[in-house]
């Protein structure tokens, strides 16, 4: 009889063991595999218009690059101010290639301005912002 207890509790034994070590080895895969993210890098965080002549043309584009290792998707690009109207591609934007936000300003406003540009997107830093200034002048 003492075999037969000793034969099934090595075997248990045996069994819990091999159990532990197949999840334990599978849990660490699972640990060290890389997460994609997506990362907004602008060319700039002011984009001067400098002096500028009223009603001219108040249109002007600021670049990023998408520095992460996913797609760039920007959802919405909001001005602080309905004088500025932004506008965006909603294609994702790939790995470390480029893309572009169009902003106008009103030039019919006399006068010095400084507006705020905010950026949503599924990046890292989800909201970034950037600045127009200029003066507009007769």
């Amino acid at each position: 009889m003492k075999t037969i207890n000793s034969t099934v509790k090595t075997g248990l034994i045996t069994v819990l063991f091999l159990a532990m070590s197949v999840t334990g080895f599978s849990q660490l895969a699972f640990e060290k595999a890389p997460v994609a993210i997506a990362e907004i890098s602008l060319e700039t965080t002011t984009l001067d218009y400098g002096v500028i002549e009223k009603n001219s043309d108040g249109t002007r584009t600021i670049q990023f690059t998408n520095t992460g290792d996913a797609p760039l998707i920007i959802t919405k690009v909001k001005s602080s101010c309905g004088c500025t109207v932004p506008s965006f591609s909603k294609t994702p934007v790939m790995a470390n290639e480029k893309g572009e936000i169009t902003v106008k300003y009103d030039t019919k406003r006399i006068g010095k301005f400084s507006k705020n540009i905010t950026i949503t997107s599924n990046a890292t830093t989800p909201q970034q912002t950037f600045k127009i200034t200029g003066m507009v002048t007769e």
